[in-house]
């Protein structure tokens, strides 16, 4: 105890507010922990209010949904045995006035809508209740349209009256993804349109407040019992909108990756810091050593120095993340699912100080250990690596720190496998930058010296006794590689959405076409446009319900890459390969086939269930279940956003079944509107939808991604430049050696900062091809793996960006360096 009181009185004399030559340390982990404060913090206060608003975004404690079909007489009143029923109707449609026709998505609703939450209308309306003529539409809507509360418009087959229009819809987050501006009528109403027919694409669902102490699941296993194969899609109030929290969640797990790796390139930061600081320090450690201080105090001494700015710059950090909420909150607006609270959540904050606490040690302990090692004779003659590393004890606490960081990364990760191969590729290439660090060390020593002085000096400098290289090497190499990987990102991500799928995209999608109408909707088609091309299918709606000897039922938890088995998908039959198909394994079956039902699957779907050709698909269709065999496995191209099916059926499998086509139409330029129209006159039953929205909406989603990747990895380049500014002061005092000597003997100073100019030079110009390497690598990886899309980066926009950032970080060098130009030879030599 005394020793500690006697360590800390010493720590603190040396230490001051101002935290001079530990700004470094402080800045680090301030940014590393703040990154990993806000993005957790973020995360946990969009789920938190995801699931305090559950039961309000759902439209009620349990739901039940279900396409092309409602609810039977037996089903509905086992509904209603579990509590109060709310049931709505959700389709695409087409509101059409006076020849303008916007796509819509149509909501019929009955008197007990909403079971929670409320409607708001601009103007307020008196009271929210619907005629069989009336329709609430969104404001954008009104606003696409041009009109508002009294205006007429026809759904269908039917004319409506607009009795107000929408501000707030209590469950749109809850509906998901939409193709268009909604408009909601009642379900008498929805009757009057006519556009709910057999085979239709609607989906109707069954809302149910369930009375003060029901449990969710249990209500719904309730129903599952009494109905096995009728092919509910079932949500509850605690996972209300399971898409947006599912991507909240894995965008937040990503993104505390990125920060965690932003941590981790701030803890070589750190390290330098401290490797700088103690060399300044190396007179006050050998005078502590001549007095009889031990290796141990030394070391608790200055762990003591550290963990307070330590403490310092983590405290600072998880304020600065903290606070940071509510300004993302502001300027991100409509791109958060929802606007959650200003609250303080303890265990994001917990996470982000536990990674930095053991990031501290990690990379502080290598340094105090020598320094504490090091005899006060060779402290004294200027050197702070003359004594045993202490080999066994630097590895027990950076093992044990980095352990740790593992284990806590892979323990509260989603997905315990991508975080294992995040970090394992952080730590790859933070290796293969140090050991090609190593090699340009080798090699400026290995290599002839150049005749020219300022040449020969700066490549000397590379290789001499104490020079660090290495580091250098690892800080410029993360900071081009980081400018290259998200060069690269971008410059795909935008030409994928930007040039492959507009021009290979269909212009419009029209949905419930009259099997028996085709011919005359082509005609018509044709009788507006110059060059369609149309293309039909069969499309229906149904749930894997097992597969194998599995049963969907009863998984815990779907398989990586099994995102089929959530909820209905798209159903077709064919007699020919679907275009955008290629069969990888198994056969097709032959026109005109007769024999048991087949289906041919998605090539990663089968992958992901460990498929074999001749395994049993069981289905539910119309609530109705059936089984097939599988007879092939297709690759298909996801980007021609045409018609797209993981599962495609015989003929003999589903044909029976009352069904509508759809059809893709491709135009010309321009002709859109006028093929809208027409079809809206001749076919008010038909649903017809822009390509050009839904891409825009893409487009959107994407950029809004890109955006969050690049604010979060602007971190980890900020932590790179730290890095840089690092290795720069802890090889500063040989550096002011160098320079001190070199104008001893006559040079100025721009040819002392000329040597440190071509030395970055050098180092950059052997970087640059090294980090497109790696850089391109990762880029690679993120935009065809993580994304799926094609590898379509902007090469010189990438070497542009890479040359910008090599100007960057060299600048950055020689600014750090010009400090030793105005070093005092006298007076530095006196004090080396």
């Amino acid at each position: 105890m005394n020793d500690f009181r006697v360590a800390w009185r010493i720590a603190r004399r040396e230490l001051n507010l101002q935290f001079r030559g530990l700004r470094l340390l402080l800045a680090c982990l301030f940014l590393g922990v703040g990154a990993l404060a806000a993005i957790g913090s973020l995360t946990q206060a969009i789920d938190d209010e995801l699931s305090a608003r559950g039961s309000t975004i759902l439209g009620g404690d349990v739901e039940f949904a279900a396409s092309q079909r409602a609810a039977s007489t037996d089903e509905r009143a086992a509904m209603g045995q579990l509590g109060r029923v709310s049931q709505t109707v959700r389709m695409q449609a087409m509101a059409v006035r006076r020849g303008t026709s916007v796509p819509i998505e149509l909501k019929g609703v009955d008197s007990a809508y909403p079971l929670y939450g409320a409607l708001a209308f601009a103007p307020r309306v008196g009271r929210a209740t619907l005629p069989a003529d009336g329709v609430w539409i969104s404001s954008a809507l009104a606003e696409r349209m041009g009109i508002g509360t009294g205006a007429a418009l026809n759904l269908g087959r039917a004319g409506f009256v607009v009795a107000g229009v929408l501000t707030e819809e209590p469950d749109r987050l809850g509906e998901g993804f939409t193709l268009g501006p909604v408009a909601i009528v009642s379900l008498d109403g929805i009757a009057r349109t006519g556009l709910v027919q057999p085979g239709s694409l609607y989906e109707s669902k069954y809302r149910v407040r369930l009375p003060d102490g029901v449990a969710p699941q249990a209500a719904i296993d309730r129903i599952k019992t009494r109905f096995p194969n009728a092919g509910w899609e079932t949500k509850t109030r605690d996972r209300a909108a399971p898409g947006a929290a599912r991507f909240v969640e894995r965008m937040g797990q990503f993104l505390l990756l990125v920060g965690l790796a932003a941590l981790v390139i701030a803890g070589i930061g750190v390290g330098n810091g401290v490797s700088s600081y103690l060399i300044a320090r190396r007179r006050s450690i050998a005078a502590l050593k001549v007095l009889g201080a031990t290796s141990g105090m030394i070391a608790r001494i200055y762990s003591l120095q550290m963990g307070a700015v330590a403490a310092v710059g983590i405290s600072a950090g998880l304020l600065a993340g903290v606070a940071a909420i509510p300004l993302i909150v502001a300027v991100a607006g409509d791109v958060l699912p929802v606007a959650p609270r200003f609250a303080v959540h303890p265990a994001p904050l917990a996470l982000a100080a536990a990674y930095g606490l053991l990031i501290a040690l990690a990379f502080t302990a290598p340094p105090l250990i020598a320094a504490g090692r090091v005899p006060a004779a060779g402290l004294l003659r200027g050197s702070l690596s003359g004594g045993t590393t202490g080999g066994r004890a630097t590895l027990l606490w950076v093992g044990g720190a980095v352990v740790a960081i593992v284990g806590l990364a892979l323990a509260t990760a989603e997905q315990p496998r991508l975080s294992a191969g995040f970090l394992a590729a952080v730590a790859g290439v933070l290796g293969l930058l140090a050991a090609f660090g190593w090699l340009v060390q080798r090699g400026a020593a290995m290599i002839p010296r150049p005749r020219r002085p300022l040449l020969r000096l700066a490549l000397a400098a590379l290789h001499r006794p104490g020079a660090r290289t290495t580091t250098l090497v690892v800080a410029l190499g993360l900071g081009l590689t980081l400018f290259v990987l998200l060069a690269a990102i971008r410059t795909s991500i935008d030409a994928n959405i930007q040039r492959t799928i507009p021009q290979r995209a269909p212009a419009l999608f029209a949905l419930d076409v009259p099997p028996e109408q085709a011919k005359a909707f082509a005609h018509i088609v044709a009788g507006v446009a110059r060059h369609p091309v149309i293309e039909t299918v069969p499309a229906m709606r149904g749930t894997i319900t097992g597969y194998g000897t599995t049963r969907v039922a009863d998984l815990k938890t779907l398989p990586e890459g099994a995102w089929a088995l959530r909820g209905e998908r798209g159903l077709t039959y064919s007699e020919a390969v679907p275009s955008g198909s290629t069969i990888v394994a198994g056969r097709w079956w032959p026109r005109g086939y007769a024999g048991p039902p087949l289906v041919s699957i998605d090539e990663r779907l089968g992958k992901a269930l460990s498929l074999r050709i001749g395994d049993p698909i069981s289905y539910s269709l119309l609530g109705v279940e059936r089984e097939a065999r599988i007879a092939s496995f297709r690759r298909i191209s996801w980007d021609t956003l045409g018609f797209n099916f993981v599962m495609v059926f015989s003929p003999n499998a589903i044909a029976d079944a009352p069904h509508m086509l759809a059809a893709t139409i491709d135009l010309d330029k321009g002709e859109e509107g006028r093929v809208m129209r027409a079809l809206a006159t001749a076919f008010p039953s038909i649903s017809v939808i822009e390509v050009r929205e839904v891409i825009g909406q893409v487009r959107t989603i994407v950029s809004q991604m890109g955006t969050a990747i690049t604010a979060a990895a602007s971190v980890a380049i900020l932590a790179g430049i730290a890095v840089l500014i690092g290795a720069i002061a802890a090889a500063r005092e040989a550096r002011t050696y160098d320079g001190v000597i070199l104008r001893t003997l006559g040079a100025t100073r721009w040819q002392v900062l000329g040597v440190q100019a071509l030395e970055y030079a050098v180092l950059t110009l052997i970087l640059v091809g090294f980090a497109l390497l790696l850089g391109l690598g990762g880029a690679w990886y993120v935009v065809t793996q993580v994304f799926t899309f094609t590898w379509l980066p902007s090469y010189p926009a990438v070497l542009l960006t890479v040359v910008a950032g090599g100007g960057m970080t060299m600048a950055i060098g020689l600014i750090s360096s010009w400090p030793i130009l105005g070093a005092r030879p006298a007076r530095a030599l006196r004090q080396l």
